[in-house]
């Protein structure tokens, strides 16, 4: 029982921190461009059409997802990037790129925490989230070596709205998968093993992530709640200490 309540109080902080509040997403040629940023990494290669503006708001993203500390302008650099997302991304290859950029480790380090919110506020835990080929995960931990609780399910990208559902298949304590040992209440507060159809189904919207940008240094998602959050990749894969291996 003691264990039972520990996970729920531990997922209900995950929620809250994940999925509450950032889930429940000037006409120039098109160009790929290495552009230097103001970050601690030296270059970053954006796969995007270079509107206006694109990359001195990446610049200003970059910076802030490495060093975690938000500046006067991000939201404005933010900006820049969502409002023209049909500029940037003008049809299924640019979006097809952003999704592949995407891929890798990742670790929260900013939301705004809502649609009505306008301000990114540092993340006051280790968060993580991880695309590979065939699943997204989340989670969070101490650090990147020592993950507390995780997620994991098979991904879907809807290429048009530059979406993908959050779907869960299986949940890890540590790196021990604790999938059939999941409570049916955790399980259905979760969505355990629901794609969106089911929530459909059910009158509901699935949670899912909107992508709005990625580079070599920084990931942006809108979730369901219109609130955005800002990772920075991470240095190593952070599959084997959420799920004990390295592979799909």
């Amino acid at each position: 029982m003691v264990l039972i309540k520990t996970l729920h109080k531990s997922w209900a902080a995950f929620v809250v921190l994940a999925l509450g509040s950032i889930s429940h997403g000037f006409v120039v040629s098109p160009t790929t461009a290495s552009v230097s940023t103001r970050s601690t990494t030296a270059t970053t290669t954006l796969h995007a059409v270079q509107i206006e503006g694109y990359q001195e708001a990446f610049a200003i993203i970059d910076k802030c997802a490495v060093t975690g500390i938000p500046s006067d302008d991000l939201y404005d650099a933010v900006r820049v990037i969502d409002k023209n997302a049909l500029k940037i991304y003008p049809n299924d290859d640019e979006k097809a790129a952003l999704w592949d950029q995407a891929h890798g480790s990742w670790k929260l380090q900013l939301a705004t925490g809502g649609g009505k919110f306008t301000t990114f506020k540092p993340v006051p835990i280790f968060a993580f989230a991880m695309i590979d080929e065939d699943n997204f995960g989340n989670g969070f931990g101490i650090n990147q070596d020592f993950i507390l609780l995780s997620l994991l399910g098979k991904h879907e990208f809807m290429t048009q709205r530059r979406q993908m559902p959050l779907n869960v298949d299986d949940m890890y304590v540590g790196a021990s998968k604790i999938t059939t040992w999941v409570p049916k209440f955790m399980a259905n507060g979760m969505g355990l093993g629901k794609r969106a159809s089911d929530w459909k189904a059910e009158g509901k919207r699935a949670p899912a992530f909107t992508f709005i940008g990625a580079s070599d240094s920084s990931l942006l998602a809108r979730g369901g709640s219109g609130g955005i959050a800002i990772w920075t990749r991470l240095d190593k894969d952070i599959r084997p200490a959420a799920y004990g291996r390295s592979g799909n």
